[in-house]
């Protein structure tokens, strides 16, 4: 029995495919996309655009010492002090940040994950994906701590005196003056709490992640926003647990918020890059 072939001399047909011509298809072969490594970076960014403002808020509220506003008190608060483009703050180390963490935690994961499948002619077993997802997030949230921590400085810095500010313009001036002014050791304040986080967030990507992980970000973020005053990460959870269990739950409702439009925006846009710009291959 003959399998039958799909042949074309035509140039101008094949040149979307990885060959230049003559190529020949069989009936049960079709052509598929893959997403290219940086498309998770580029896709997370145009989320946090539209989202940045409940990140905002959330660690407005996780840096409060006694809970004195709520989600909506903070944001008129905000708003009324600063104005409505201060819910914007930070903008630059949000996107910064997702160049790097994101870009890291879906380039690992789906450039791996393409060559296994690619590799065994087949899907990988779900153990493997998620195995692969928690080496990838906690990769991505190393590597994007010194981004994350300028982004908490600068999200929070509106709420501060103006004799406190830290004033970094943008995420690059942020990163230098952390370099310069406290070490590279201090660029990477909280990346033991990134790193565990990136990890567990990768690998259940829901209401569950936010919850289990809150007090991990809580601490996070106290923790990078800090001006030395917390030795280590053990003094900041202990200095944390000594206003009662419900700060290490500061900022969740902004933080559960933001989760459910953040990650839809992330995987509409990525695939609307992978179907328009990805790899072309022949399955």
């Amino acid at each position: 029995m003959k399998t039958a072939l799909s042949c074309s001399s035509d140039p101008s047909q094949t040149d979307s495919l990885p060959f230049s011509f003559g190529l020949c298809l069989t009936d049960n072969m079709q052509e598929n996309r893959i997403s290219r490594w940086y498309f998770g970076g580029i896709s997370s960014s145009v989320a946090a655009c539209l989202t940045h403002p409940l990140d905002l808020i959330k660690v407005h509220l996780q840096t409060q010492q006694e809970v004195r506003l709520r989600m909506i008190g903070m944001t008129v608060n905000v708003v009324r002090r600063e104005g409505v483009l201060a819910l914007y703050s930070g903008l630059s180390a949000s996107l910064c940040r997702q160049m790097t963490y994101s870009l890291a935690r879906f380039g690992i994961y789906e450039t791996v994950r393409d060559q296994m499948n690619r590799d065994k002619k087949g899907l990988m077993p779900f153990y493997q994906k998620v195995l692969l997802g928690a080496f990838g997030g906690f990769v991505g949230g190393f590597i994007g701590t010194p981004a994350d921590l300028v982004n908490v400085r600068m999200q929070n810095d509106i709420k501060l005196p103006v004799q406190l500010r830290r004033n970094y313009v943008h995420a690059l001036d942020g990163l230098l003056r952390v370099f310069k002014e406290e070490g590279l050791r201090s660029l990477f304040s909280g990346a033991t709490l990134a790193s565990t986080r990136g990890a567990l967030v990768s690998v259940g990507q829901g209401g569950c992640a936010t919850i289990l992980c809150q007090p991990l970000d809580v601490v996070k973020t106290r923790l990078m926003n800090s001006k030395q005053e917390y030795g280590s990460v053990f003094y900041c959870l202990t200095e944390t647990a000594k206003l009662g269990p419900k700060a290490f739950y500061k900022g969740l409702v902004p933080a559960a918020i933001r989760l459910i439009p953040h990650t839809v925006f992330t995987y509409l846009f990525l695939e609307q890059l992978r179907q328009r710009f990805g790899v072309m291959v022949v399955a």
